[in-house]
C-alpha cells in the first residue's frame, strides 16, 4: 500500500477529476491524504480520503472568488484572467506547498498527486525529492515547436507562414513570461526555499514524471515533441450514483417522450464558475424559442427565478445528472467547461461553445478543431446566432458522428482506472523524470 499526498485547487471542475482518482487509489488499497479547500472536504472524505485542510494557503469559495480576491472581479478578459494567474494560482502556490510540507514532515509519503494548477503540489514535490503526478484538470498548455502558444486563437497549421508566426509568437511570450510571471513564481519558490524557476512561464510547473491528460488525442492538438510521460486517460469522473436515489423534476418523462416523437433535445448549461445568466442561458433560451426543439437548461448555483419567464419548449433545474441526461440529449450548449465537454463527448453529444473566460476559449477551439461541434468565438452570443450553431449541428450528422468516434475513444482509454494502472506503475519503478 503507497502513501499518496493528493492536492486540488477548490474549484468543482478541478475537484471532480481528483475526487475520481481518489476513490480508484483508495479501492486499490492505497492510503491517501487529500488537501483543498475546506469547501470540498466532504467530497474527499466520501472518496475515503482522509482530510487536511488548506491552513497556509489562502482558501476561498469558488462561487464568490471576488470575496477573497477582489482584482479578479468575474473573472472574464485579459483583467481578470491575470489577476486570476497571479493571486489565485500563484498567489496561493506557496502556502499550499507550506501546508504540504508540514504533512511530509509529521509522516512520510511515496507520493504527490496533484491537480496541475494547485502549484504547490509541484513546489513540494521538488522540494522534497518526491515524484509527483500532475493531474491536467483543463486542454495542455506545455509548449510545442508544432504550437503557437497556448492562449492565443491560432490553431495547427503546417503552412510555412503559420510556422514562422507561431515560432516568433513562442519566443515573444517567453520573454513576457519571464518578465511578467518568473519574477512571482520565483518568489513562491523562494518562501519554500527552492531556486528560480528553470524554464519561462509555468510549463515546467507540469510534472517530469508523470501528466494525466484528459481527454484523448483526437480532442488534443497533435504535437511532435509531446513529452514522453504526457499519458491520455479520457475522463476522469465518478461513477455515477444509483438513479433511483436521485431526485428529477416533475418534467422528467418530457425528455424521453421527446425523443420517441423525433423531437430534438438541446441542453443548455454555464458550469459551476460562470453562471450570470444573460452570458448564455438567456441568450440561448430566446434564441430557440418557437424552435421545435425541447430545451433543458440547468443554472447551477444561480436560481432559476433569475431566468425570468420561459418559452413554451424550456425546461430549467438547478441541477441535472449527466449520466442520465445526456443519453437524451441531441446538442449540448455550453460555456466551455473542459469536464462538462468530455462529459457530452463521451456521451456521442456535439457542442456549441461560448467561452470566454480563463481556459474556455482554448477548449472552444479544440471542440471546432476536432470536429465535435462549433465555437462561437465569445462568452456572450446574440440570440440568433446560438439557434444557427444549434440549428447547423443538428443538421450536419458530421458533428454527432465525430463526437460518437471520440466518445468512443474516450471510453476506451480508461478513465480513473487506466490513471491508476499508471500511478501504480510509477511507484513500482525508478522514479527518473523525463528531461525538460
Amino acid at each position: 500500500m503507497a502513501r499518496i499526498l493528493l492536492t486540488s485547487m477548490p474549484f468543482a471542475g478541478h475537484v471532480g477529476p481528483l475526487s475520481a482518482l481518489t476513490a480508484e487509489l483508495r479501492r486499490r488499497g492505497h492510503r491517501v491524504v487529500a488537501h483543498s479547500g475546506h469547501k470540498y472536504r466532504d467530497r474527499f472524505v466520501g472518496a475515503g480520503a482522509e482530510w487536511t485542510s488548506w491552513r497556509a494557503a489562502r482558501d476561498f469559495d469558488d462561487s464568490d472568488l471576488a470575496a477573497t480576491f477582489p482584482e479578479v472581479g468575474d473573472g472574464k478578459g485579459m483583467r481578470g484572467g491575470k489577476a486570476n494567474v497571479e493571486q489565485v494560482l500563484l498567489g496561493t502556490a506557496a502556502g499550499q506547498a507550506r501546508d504540504l510540507l508540514d504533512v511530509a514532515h509529521r509522516e512520510p509519503f511515496d507520493l504527490i498527486v496533484a491537480d496541475q494548477l494547485a502549484f504547490g503540489g509541484a513546489l513540494a514535490g521538488e522540494r522534497l525529492g518526491l515524484p509527483w503526478v500532475s493531474v491536467a484538470v483543463t486542454p495542455l498548455t506545455i509548449p510545442s515547436r508544432d504550437l503557437a502558444p497556448s492562449g492565443l486563437p491560432f490553431p495547427p497549421s503546417g503552412s510555412p507562414v503559420a510556422r514562422v508566426r507561431d515560432a516568433v509568437l513562442r519566443h515573444l511570450v517567453r520573454l513576457a513570461q519571464r518578465r511578467f510571471i518568473n519574477p512571482r513564481l520565483d518568489r513562491a519558490r523562494a518562501e519554500v526555499g527552492l531556486g528560480p524557476a528553470p524554464a519561462a512561464g509555468l510549463e515546467g510547473l507540469y510534472s517530469p514524471y508523470l501528466v494525466l491528460a484528459q481527454g484523448v488525442p483526437g480532442l488534443e492538438y497533435p504535437r511532435s515533441d509531446l513529452p514522453g510521460q504526457v499519458r491520455f486517460v479520457g475522463r476522469l469522473a465518478p461513477p455515477p450514483g444509483p438513479a433511483a436515489t436521485r431526485e428529477l423534476p416533475s418534467w422528467w418523462p418530457e425528455l424521453a417522450a421527446a425523443r420517441a416523437a423525433g423531437r430534438p433535445v438541446v441542453h443548455v448549461t454555464q458550469g459551476t464558475l460562470d453562471v450570470d445568466p444573460a452570458d448564455l442561458l438567456r441568450p440561448a433560451i430566446d434564441g430557440l424559442a418557437g424552435h421545435p426543439a425541447l430545451v433543458v437548461a440547468t443554472t447551477g448555483r444561480t436560481s432559476a427565478a433569475t431566468l425570468g419567464g420561459l418559452p413554451d419548449n424550456a425546461r430549467v433545474a438547478p441541477f441535472l445528472p449527466h449520466d442520465l441526461l445526456l443519453p437524451l440529449v441531441d446538442v449540448m450548449v455550453t460555456n466551455g467547461g473542459w469536464g462538462g465537454v468530455l462529459g457530452a463527448v463521451q456521451a456521442g453529444v456535439p457542442l456549441v461553445v461560448a467561452g470566454d473566460s480563463l481556459d474556455k476559449p482554448e477548449v472552444a477551439r479544440r471542440v471546432a478543431w476536432s470536429g465535435v461541434g462549433l465555437d462561437l468565438r465569445t462568452g456572450r452570443p446574440a440570440a440568433a446566432k446560438v439557434r444557427g450553431a444549434v440549428e447547423r449541428v443538428l443538421g450536419e450528422q458530421r458533428f454527432r458522428a465525430r463526437a460518437g468516434e471520440l466518445g468512443a475513444a474516450l471510453t476506451a482509454a480508461g478513465g480513473p482506472a487506466a490513471a491508476g494502472d499508471l500511478i501504480e506503475n510509477l511507484l513500482a519503478g525508478a522514479a527518473e523524470p523525463s528531461p525538460r
